[in-house]
């Protein structure tokens, strides 16, 4: 069971929590799935997590404990080894930090309070009030802020949450609910910009929903982004961009990129008649190795990729 405060505030020696659950180590075993050995390890080794301790040495985690644990497996699940993981953890922190002026972490905690109408209406099954909470978002929100800052990281939660029992359930009626929305929307924007890419995937990488929104999110009034079905075989994207002839293809990845990465990027590319990019997580990943070639990287942020996007289709934007 989780210690409290008023249970253990006294015999801290590492950092005061005030009014925090703090959770021994077996719980936090529990609740992510990582066993006891590899946290003390990831402590150890790498300083990943600092967890608080009691007099008698005992670690306790908080709830921002528990989830840097669950960032950490998400980045090792994607390929990216457990050493570098901390300084992409840095990196995003540093980010956060910057953004999360006053004015901003208001706008966070104002966006966090949506989520729990909807994980109300999950756990119910409730499929209408889930319409109605995601109609209500939409009259408050642009778009990419509905799904980047408020539906994307709540499927991200669920995900990761499969070993509690029936969140499986509420995951995919979540993922099925949003897929469905989403290819509505690019549905009807389909025909209607003057600008066409192609939008694949790279094999087993990420997940549609994922590949989806990435679409949305990239598209804009100007460009259209068809998007190709999960499972593309890479060595028939030259024959489909020869019949649909669009003005750039971008393949999207959230995993660490592959060493060949670069090198099977840039043999596709001198077989095209357009240029290639490379977005989602694999996009900031690579952005290094990739330099000085032809492969423009977009990134993993919705507004960042539609404007790197447009910029590389004006010829505006150095790879």
């Amino acid at each position: 069971m989780p210690a409290t405060t008023e249970r253990t505030h006294a015999s801290l020696t590492t950092r005061p929590f005030e009014q925090e659950e703090l959770f021994p180590i077996r719980e936090v075993a529990r609740l992510t799935g990582i066993n006891p050995v590899t946290l003390r390890a990831w402590e150890r080794r790498y300083g990943l997590i600092v967890p608080a301790r009691t007099d008698s040495g005992h670690r306790l985690y908080s709830m921002t404990d528990i989830e840097t644990v669950r960032h950490i497996l998400s980045w090792i699940e994607r390929g990216v080894a457990v050493s570098k993981v901390g300084k992409i953890l840095a990196k995003i922190s540093t980010v956060q930090a910057l953004s999360n002026a006053i004015p901003g972490q208001i706008v966070h905690n104002e966006y966090a309070q949506w989520q729990p109408q909807l994980k109300t209406a999950i756990s119910e099954f409730d499929v209408l009030q889930l319409e109605r909470v995601y109609g209500q978002m939409f009259s408050s929100y642009a778009l990419n802020v509905v799904f980047q800052d408020i539906l994307m990281p709540l499927w991200k939660q669920l995900l990761q949450q499969q070993e509690i029992f029936g969140q499986t359930s509420e995951w995919l009626l979540l993922d099925g609910f949003l897929r469905a929305t989403v290819v509505r929307r690019l549905l009807l924007l389909r025909g209607s910009q003057p600008q066409r890419i192609v939008l694949a995937a790279i094999a087993g990488q990420c997940r549609e929903l994922e590949l989806l929104v990435a679409a949305l999110l990239m598209g804009s009034a100007q460009v259209e982004v068809r998007v190709l079905t999960i499972g593309q075989p890479f060595e028939e994207l030259t024959l489909v961009c020869e019949k649909i002839k669009p003005l750039a293809l971008v393949l999207f990845s959230n995993q660490a990129p592959a060493p060949e990465l670069p090198r099977r990027l840039n043999r596709l590319a001198m077989t095209l008649n357009c240029p290639v990019m490379l977005a989602g997580d694999a996009a900031d990943l690579a952005q290094e190795s990739l330099a000085g070639s032809s492969i423009g990287c977009l990134g993993s942020e919705g507004q960042l990729m539609q404007q790197r996007l447009q910029r590389f289709l004006a010829g505006a934007l150095d790879t």
